[in-house]
C-alpha cells in the first residue's frame, strides 16, 4: 500500500490508467495510511467515509486530495478551524471543489489550518496542532500547514491551500513539498472563507511541479461568481513545462539576503542559483527596494480586511452560541459568542484592524500601507522589464519547534519577510524542494510577472527534474 501512497499526480494517473490499480484500491491505500499516520502527524480534522470517485473519465479521475479547512465542502464540516464554525456544513462547494470533483478527484477529507488562516505554523488552529512529518517536534508551517504535513507525509496525492501572505509556500519550504501561489485572482475565491479579501490567493500543494501545472489547468480560469478572477487564458501549462532554461533571465533580489536570513538557509539557496545558472540562466542581482516595508505593509492591510470579514461570525447561526436570554441585550450577546468563538490571534488581527480603520487614523495607517504596496507592485513591475523570473529564499529558517514563536507575534509575523512582497504585488510564485540544511527541508521561491504561471512552471521544472530533493521522504 505504501507503494501506491508514494506515487505523485502524475504516477498515479499512470497506474489507474494502465489498470495496475482501481481507483477504490488507492483511496483505501491512503486511507490506511491516515489512520496509521495521522494520530502523530495530526493533518486531517474531518476523514471522510467511501468517498468513491463516480467520475474516472475526468483528468483526476480516481485521484484522492484533501482540502484545506477553508474551502467549503457540501456535505462535509468546513470550519476554518474555529470554534465559531465548529459544527458548520456547507450546503454548497467551493468553485475550486467543484472543479476539481467534475475533474473525478476523490476528497479524503479536510485538513488543518491556522484559524481562519491566521498564522504561520498551523498552531492557532481551535482544535489541533499539526506536526511537520520531518520532525514531529517542529511546526509545519502555516497556515496551510495541514497541507504541506499531509503531501508530505503522502497522506494524500495533492491539496488545496490559500496563500495570503505566504501560507502555501512558507509551509512548503517547511515540509519539503511543491506550493504554487499563482496570480492573484487567476483561481476563483467562491466558496473559500475569507481572511483578506484583496490579497486571498488559491493554489496547491503537491508532490512535484508537473502535479501543481495539471492542478493548476483544472483550477484557473474566470468565475461569474467571483468578480476579482482575471480574463486571461488558462494555458496547458503541464505540457509547456522545460527541460532547461536556456534564454532566461533571472534575477537574485539583495534585500532578500540580509541579517535574518540563516546561513544554513542562505547556503541552500545560493546552490540552487547555482544549479538554475547551470541548466543555461543568466543571473543577474537585482533591486526591490521597498522589500523591507512589505511586512508591516501586508499586516495593515492583512488586518483591515480582516476586521470587516470577521464580522459576519457572530456566532448566531453556527458555532457554540450563547442563548438570547442569557445576554442582557444583542451587543452583549454578540461580545460573548465572538470571545467564546474566536482565538487569540483572531481578536488580535480584528483588533489591529479595527484600529488602523478608526476615524483619524484610517488615513495615518490604512491609507499609508495601500501607498507603499503599490510602491512594492511597482518594484515588481521594473524589475521584469530586465528579468524573466525572480528567485530568492522562501523563509530566513527553517521550520522552528512547536511553541517556540507562538507567544512573540512580531517573530511570528517575520516569517513572512519573503513572502509577503509578492503577494503585495499580486504575483505568483512557487516553492519548490532545494536541499536540506541540519536535516530539515528548504524551498526556493521563483516569482514570475502577473499571469505568467507557464512560465514559473516551465524553470520550477527545470530544476526540479535535475535534481532529488522532492524525490527524499521523512520516515515517520
Amino acid at each position: 500500500m505504501s507503494e501506491i501512497t508514494s506515487l505523485n499526480l502524475v504516477e498515479t494517473r499512470k497506474l489507474l490508467s494502465e489498470k495496475k490499480a482501481s481507483a477504490a484500491e488507492v483511496s483505501a491505500a491512503y486511507s490506511q495510511r491516515i489512520a496509521v499516520l495521522d494520530p502523530k502527524i495530526e493533518s486531517y480534522l474531518f476523514v471522510a467515509q467511501d468517498q468513491a470517485s463516480e467520475n474516472l473519465t475526468g483528468s483526476l479521475g480516481g485521484i484522492p486530495i484533501a482540502h484545506k479547512d477553508v474551502f467549503c465542502t457540501s456535505g462535509m464540516p468546513t470550519t476554518a478551524a474555529s470554534k465559531i464554525l465548529e459544527n458548520y456544513v456547507p450546503p454548497f462547494d467551493a468553485t475550486a471543489v467543484a472543479k476539481l470533483k467534475q475533474a473525478g478527484s476523490v476528497i479524503l477529507g479536510k485538513v488543518n489550518t491556522d484559524e481562519f488562516t491566521m498564522g504561520a505554523s498551523t498552531e492557532t488552529s481551535a482544535f489541533k496542532k499539526t506536526r511537520n512529518p520531518w520532525d514531529l517536534a517542529r511546526v509545519p508551517g502555516g497556515s496551510s500547514g495541514g497541507s504541506a504535513a499531509a503531501v508530505a507525509a503522502d497522506l494524500c496525492v495533492f491539496a488545496t491551500a490559500t496563500d495570503t501572505g505566504g501560507s502555501i509556500r512558507q509551509p512548503s519550504s517547511f515540509c519539503g513539498v511543491t506550493g504554487l501561489k499563482p496570480t492573484y485572482g487567476r483561481i476563483s475565491r467562491y466558496g473559500v472563507i475569507s481572511m483578506a479579501s484583496s490579497l486571498d490567493t488559491i493554489g496547491v500543494i503537491t508532490k512535484s511541479v508537473a502535479d501543481a501545472a495539471i492542478a493548476l489547468e483544472i483550477l484557473a480560469g474566470q468565475d461569474s461568481k467571483d468578480a476579482t478572477t482575471g480574463s486571461a487564458p488558462v494555458e496547458k501549462y503541464s505540457e509547456n513545462l522545460r527541460t532547461d532554461l536556456k534564454g532566461l533571465k533571472i534575477g537574485i533580489p539583495r534585500e532578500y539576503f540580509v541579517e535574518g536570513l540563516d546561513a544554513g538557509v542562505e547556503e541552500v539557496i545560493r546552490a540552487a542559483i547555482d544549479q538554475l545558472k547551470k541548466l543555461g540562466a543568466e543571473i543577474v542581482e537585482i533591486s526591490l527596494p521597498h522589500t523591507e516595508f512589505a511586512v508591516p505593509t501586508y499586516y495593515v492591510v492583512a488586518s483591515s480586511e480582516i476586521s470587516a470579514n470577521m464580522a459576519r461570525f457572530d456566532g448566531i447561526r453556527y458555532g457554540p452560541t450563547i442563548k438570547n436570554e442569557d445576554a442582557a441585550n444583542l451587543v452583549e450577546m454578540y461580545f460573548e459568542n465572538r470571545t467564546l468563538g474566536f482565538g487569540d490571534e483572531v481578536k488580535r488581527r480584528i483588533m489591529l484592524g479595527t484600529f488602523a480603520l478608526s476615524a483619524g487614523y484610517a488615513d495615518k495607517f490604512y491609507k499609508k500601507a495601500l501607498q507603499v504596496r503599490t510602491l512594492i507592485k511597482k518594484d515588481f513591475d521594473d524589475a521584469f522589464t530586465g528579468v524573466d523570473l525572480i528567485a530568492a529564499p522562501v523563509a530566513p529558517t527553517t521550520a522552528f519547534k512547536l511553541g517556540e514563536k507562538i507567544d512573540d507575534p512580531v517573530q511570528m509575523y517575520l516569517a513572512d519577510i519573503f513572502t509577503a512582497p509578492a503577494s503585495l504585488a499580486g504575483v505568483p510564485a512557487i516553492s519548490v524542494p532545494a536541499g536540506f540544511s541540519a536535516d530539515l527541508p528548504v524551498g526556493l521561491q521563483l516569482i514570475a510577472p502577473q499571469f505568467a504561471e507557464a512560465k514559473l512552471l516551465a524553470a520550477a521544472h527545470a530544476f526540479q527534474i535535475t535534481t532529488d530533493f522532492h524525490l527524499q521522504k521523512p520516515t515517520i
